[in-house]
């Protein structure tokens, strides 16, 4: 009799986190009260200015605080969005709220609704996102690379040595001010480790930026090192923002699960064109080493020669 194998759906998401980790890993009361909530802020107070952009559930606004007109942006999250956007709210909220780094997006309150809209007031970054500025002025040079890995890499060393995991460095989620100061920001799938060797191997995240044995764990031995799953999404981010498109595929072509699967979990890592520094091969080598135990931590690559100043 033959087999029937189950289509996998093919789309840039994986299956969402086993029932354990979709639990509140932080309780987050809301009292009324913003003298028992130093941190939360008044619906009123908040002139919205414009939208920012949209996804997961949530509206992003840039926004005016009325009695010090400090621009700020407001993520909200809508009273009608399904539970997991709700929960991934709630998960930004508590991490930002514990993280004080000139390299992570900074957070200053919230405020939730009666009708059940959930809003966290964040550092307003000028510049939108690396995938804004890649779009709108093509791509990097080397010089601007180095210092925006120079920047991401200070921010997850923080948050590693806080035993905050990212699991979902990309493009879209690194900020960046008209400073051109580079911080991490959307942690609705970050994981806080609550031990040193606590396991991480819940499919969360954008599949496309995903480490092997993240994609498929099966084959890596079931657990994996989350810390090192972070620097393979920059290495490939990097990449990215170097050549216009997505290493592992061509220009222009859409990626999909199957395709994903195949070119990261099977296939060689990606190669840089000849035009990239012998400093910068080595460099994005170091990140995109399959055997995850043998890959570069943040505070390795810091000390990397492609970062440091020209001699």
């Amino acid at each position: 009799m033959a087999l029937v194998r189950d289509r996998r759906q093919l789309n840039l998401r994986l299956p969402l986190p086993e029932p354990s980790d979709r639990r509140h890993r932080f309780p987050l009361p809301l009292p009324p009260s913003s003298a028992a909530n130093p941190d939360a802020i008044a619906p009123a107070d908040i002139e919205k200015l414009h939208v920012l952009g949209h996804g997961n559930g949530g509206t992003v606004y840039k926004v005016r605080h009325k009695r010090t007109a400090i621009i700020y942006a407001l993520k909200v999250v809508h009273g009608d969005s399904d539970a997991v956007n709700r929960r991934q709210v709630r998960r930004e909220m508590d991490i930002l709220r514990r993280t004080d780094s000139p390299h992570v997006v900074q957070y200053h309150g919230f405020y939730e609704k009666p009708s059940g809209d959930v809003a966290i007031l964040m550092e307003y970054m000028e510049l939108g996102t690396l995938e804004t500025l890649l779009k709108s002025n093509g791509t990097f040079s080397e010089a601007q690379l180095a210092s925006v890995a120079r920047q991401v890499l200070s921010g997850l060393t923080y948050l590693h040595a806080h035993k905050i995991i990212h699991r979902d460095i990309k493009p879209s989620n690194l900020l960046v001010n008209k400073n051109m100061e580079v911080k991490i920001g959307d942690f609705g799938v970050s994981k806080v480790m609550s031990r040193t060797l606590d396991a991480c191997n819940s499919y969360v995240g954008t599949s496309a930026y995903m480490s092997p044995e993240r994609f498929d764990p099966d084959s890596y031995g079931g657990n994996y090192n989350g810390y090192a799953a972070d620097i393979w999404s920059l290495g490939l981010t990097l990449f990215e923002l170097y050549v216009g498109h997505f290493p592992f595929l061509p220009m222009g072509q859409r990626p999909d699960w199957a395709t994903l699967m195949c070119a990261i979990c099977f296939a060689d890592p990606p190669t840089l064109p000849p035009t990239a520094s012998p400093h910068f091969r080595s460099f994005i080598g170091s990140c995109l080493i399959k055997d995850s135990s043998q890959r570069w931590s943040a505070s390795q690559l810091l000390t990397h020669p492609f970062l440091l100043p020209p001699s």
